[in-house]
Order: C-alpha cells, then sequence, then structure tokens
C-alpha cells in the first residue's frame, strides 16, 4: 500500500485495527479531571481568597503562581523521564496514573488550611511551601497521563478522536470550577458575626469535595486504560533513554518546536489577562457586588461548557476534512475575533452578553486544545522515525517545561498587570473610571498579539496528513504495526 492509498483510506474511515475501545477513550479523558482540579482550580480561587476576602497583595499571589509553574516545570521533566524508562506488569504509566491521582487528591483541600489574620508575609510562604509539595505530586500523576494520549492508537484521525472525547469529559470539571466562586459565597459559608460571605471556609469545603472525586477518578482510569505502545513494542525493544534527552534531543525535533512556539505564544497570551475576566464581571459588570458577580461566573461557565461542547465537534470535522493544521488555523483566526469581542460583551447595561464574551473564548479554547493535543502523537511518530525510539514521557515533559516556563511569565505578569490597571481591593463597590478602562482593554488586546505570534508558528508546521501517512507507512515497514 503506498501513502497516498493510505491518506485516502484514513480520510475515509479509521480502520478497525486503529480503533479504541470506548472505555479506554473515556477512562483517558477521564483524567481531565484531574488536570484541570489539580492545576487550574487553585489559581481560580487564590484571588478570590488571598485577595479580596484576606486582603494579600495581588503581586505576591502572582509571584506564588509564577514559581509554582517553574517548580512544575522542573518535577515534570523528572516524572516523564521516569515513566518512559519505567518497565512494570502494569505498564510505565499507569502506576504513576494510579499513585499520582491519589496523592493529588487528598492534597487539594490542604492548599487552603491557612487561617485568618495572618501577614501578607505568613500568607505567602504557606502558598510557596504548600506549592512545593503539591506540584511534583500533580506531575507524577500529569505527565504519564498526557504522555499515554499519544501512544493509545496510531491513526491520525483516532487521535483527534481521542482527544475530542477527553476535552468533551473536560467540560464537566471546567464547570466545577466556574461553580467553584459561588459555592464559597453560599449562606451557609456566611461570617455568624459580620454575615458576609466567609470565602476560606467556602474553598476549604469545595476543596475537600473535588479531591475526593479525584481519589475515585484516578482508581477508575487504572481500571479502564491500556497502553497499546507498550505492551506492543517498547517493553520488548526499547532501550534507557537518558535524562538529558528530555530537553536537549527534543528541542531538537523541528516539527515538536513548530508547534511549541505556537503553545506557548497562546498560552502566555490568554494566562496575562486570565484573572482580568473576573475582574471585569465583578468591577464592570456588577459594580463591585461579589455575589452578583459570583452568580455571573457560574452562568459563564455554563455557556463556556455549551459552546466548548460545540467547538469540539466542529474544529473536529474541520481538521477530518483539511487537516489538524487547517483546523487550528481557524481556532486562532476565531479566538482573535472573540477576545476582540469582549471590549463589547463585557457590558453592565447589558450583563447577559457575558455569556457571549465567555462561550465564544471557550468555543475556540476547546478546539485548540483538541488539535493541539492530537498533534503531539504525530510528533512523536515522526521522531520515532528519526531515532528508532518512543519518547512520549520526554515530549510531554519537554512540551510542559517549556510551555509553563512561559505560563509562568503570564501568570507571574497576570497580578503585576491587575495593578498596573490600578485597581484596589480595599474599595469596597465602584473602582476608579480609569482602572476599570485599563482591566477592559488589556483583557481584549494582550491575548490577540499572542494570538497572532502563534499562527506565524503553525504555518509553518510541516507534518501534514499526507506526511504522516509517508511516515507510518515507513515505521510499519521497519518495525511493524502496534
Amino acid at each position: 500500500m503506498n501513502p497516498q492509498t493510505l491518506t485516502l483510506n484514513v480520510a475515509q474511515a479509521v480502520p478497525p485495527a486503529d480503533r479504541l475501545p470506548m472505555r479506554q477513550k473515556i477512562g483517558f479523558g477521564l483524567g481531565s479531571i484531574l488536570d484541570m482540579w489539580g492545576h487550574w482550580l487553585y489559581p481560580s480561587l487564590a484571588y478570590q481568597v488571598f485577595n479580596i476576602f484576606l486582603g494579600v497583595a495581588p503581586g505576591l499571589i502572582s509571584t506564588v503562581q509564577m514559581i509554582k509553574i517553574f517548580i512544575d516545570a522542573g518535577s515534570d521533566a523528572v516524572f516523564g523521564w521516569i515513566s518512559d524508562n519505567t518497565r512494570t506488569r502494569y505498564g510505565r504509566r499507569r502506576p504513576f496514573i494510579l499513585v499520582g491521582g491519589i496523592l493529588a487528591g487528598i492534597g487539594l483541600p490542604l492548599m487552603f488550611a491557612v487561617g485568618k489574620g495572618w501577614t501578607d508575609t505568613q500568607y505567602f510562604i504557606f502558598m510557596l511551601v504548600s506549592m512545593v509539595i503539591y506540584v511534583p505530586v500533580m506531575s507524577c500523576f500529569n505527565m504519564p497521563w498526557s504522555s499515554l494520549g499519544a501512544e493509545m492508537t496510531p491513526d491520525y484521525h483516532e487521535r483527534t478522536t481521542v482527544m475530542a472525547i477527553r476535552n468533551a469529559i473536560q467540560k464537566g470539571p471546567e464547570l466545577a470550577m466556574f461553580f467553584a466562586a459561588q459555592f464559597t459565597t453560599l449562606a451557609i459559608f456566611n461570617d455568624a458575626s459580620t454575615g458576609k460571605p466567609d470565602l476560606l471556609r467556602g474553598a476549604q469545603t469545595y476543596c475537600a469535595i473535588l479531591g475526593a472525586i479525584m481519589v475515585a477518578v484516578s482508581i477508575a482510569i487504572f481500571l479502564l486504560v491500556r497502553e497499546r505502545y507498550y505492551e506492543k513494542l517498547v517493553a520488548r525493544t526499547q532501550t534507557h533513554i537518558p535524562f538529558a534527552d528530555t530537553l536537549w534531543r527534543t528541542l531538537r525535533c523541528k516539527p515538536f518546536r513548530r508547534i511549541l512556539g505556537m503553545m506557548l505564544a497562546y498560552g502566555m497570551g490568554t494566562a496575562m489577562v486570565g484573572t482580568l475576566g473576573y475582574y471585569a464581571t465583578i468591577y464592570y459588570v456588577c459594580q463591585g457586588d461579589i455575589v452578583q458577580g459570583a452568580k455571573w461566573n457560574t452562568a459563564m461557565g455554563l455557556a463556556g461548557m455549551a459552546f466548548g461542547f460545540a467547538g469540539i465537534p466542529f474544529f473536529a470535522w474541520i481538521a477530518r476534512r483539511h487537516g489538524k493544521r487547517a483546523g487550528l488555523a481557524t481556532v486562532l483566526l476565531l479566538a482573535m475575533c472573540a477576545f476582540i469581542g469582549d471590549w463589547w460583551l463585557y457590558n453592565p447595561a447589558l450583563p447577559y452578553l457575558q455569556l457571549l464574551a465567555c462561550g465564544f473564548v471557550a468555543f475556540t479554547g476547546a478546539g485548540f486544545w483538541t488539535l493541539y493535543n492530537a498533534t503531539l502523537g504525530d510528533v512523536v511518530d515522526y521522531d520515532e522515525l528519526q531515532t528508532g525510539q518512543r519518547r512520549e514521557g520526554s515530549f510531554s515533559a519537554c512540551q510542559s517545561w517549556i510551555s509553563k516556563v512561559g505560563m509562568a511569565i503570564g501568570w507571574g505578569a497576570s497580578g503585576w498587570i491587575l495593578q498596573f490597571t490600578g485597581f484596589d481591593a480595599m474599595l469596597e463597590g465602584a473602582q476608579d473610571p480609569n482602572a476599570i478602562f485599563m482591566i477592559r482593554i488589556l483583557l481584549s488586546s494582550i491575548p490577540v498579539i499572542g494570538l497572532v505570534l502563534a499562527l506565524v508558528s503553525l504555518l509553518r508546521f510541516e507534518l501534514t496528513e499526507q506526511r504522516m501517512a509517508e511516515i507510518r507507512v515507513q515505521l510499519e515497514a521497519t518495525r511493524g504495526r502496534v
């Protein structure tokens, strides 16, 4: 069979041998629950609890987030490398998924185990120490789980389906994150002496509930997923991979550098304004009403979930017809329109337009992460042709290391960007009009710059569907089918 014939067949239907049972797709997708809550729940609540409720300077919070991501990047490299070289009767990924997931669920509520009335320095030290402990635990789960996604199937389009199901499942934990702010303001958590919401107690309770779910899910993933490449190829033939290869040899892969640059620009551009949308809702649309703002935040989460669900099949359809690169280009162009539209969609006279603001960003975001993650398996195939090794862990770790350094810069800048606007948490109700203007203009403009750079990097990515068909033929001629 020549590459052209294979390309035609792939475009028409996934061969039965390349299809995954639905239970494995769902099992892998469940990992998005731990990925979302273990990595992003804390940042989504940190400003509400530590800044708005406890009065900690936002610059200190964003500095902790920046340091956290640097630690995360280092620990990800270690666990990606270890899992690549692990050999057990349960595979090289699944044991880490089980142990790391259970420990991550237990540790989540401890991230807010602070008291009231501490100094800024005490809060800062607690946040920093808790991060140093928790971050490697999440890496123990996340790197093997992320690596597994690139080795579940050899088919170009089935990889997109796997990531589409993962992102569809991810809408559940995303919704839980949007509901987090409203949960912390429930009347059952009101302070008895002041009658105001006790956001700290609400956050502690919410994280305890979600942590228990994380423990149960990690056990389910271990039972449901299988390691196709490990069982049929890696365990029999693959030699030890040096730790240095996790970064340097991986970065020599040109297609990987292209998609890494795209993701880095996308991630940094959106991370820099990650908190501004929340503040625009509360202090511009809701005029400083935290409770009302939290309710809108939950409604925006529902809108985001609905639009995100719609975005997954839409962009997957484009990728099936025109390839992943065309699908990603469409995502980036529409995302530019979405962020520019935030200027008009955050409107106190028409608060319902916020639902569209969140929805359009979620629509494109779902498409971006579905197609971006689906390309990683293609890059690993390309690298296997060059090196003769399956190094999913190395690529996942290197990707994590580079992207999280970039996102660390973005998150680290976010708090200072907020301070630059002139926002003052001690002002109850209305903020200075100039601060509101700066929040709005930066929310719309900064991501667009990142998206333009992402598009430039994407247009230089050379692994098209036809090229991947050629690579697969060459691989299977050398080492057989998996």
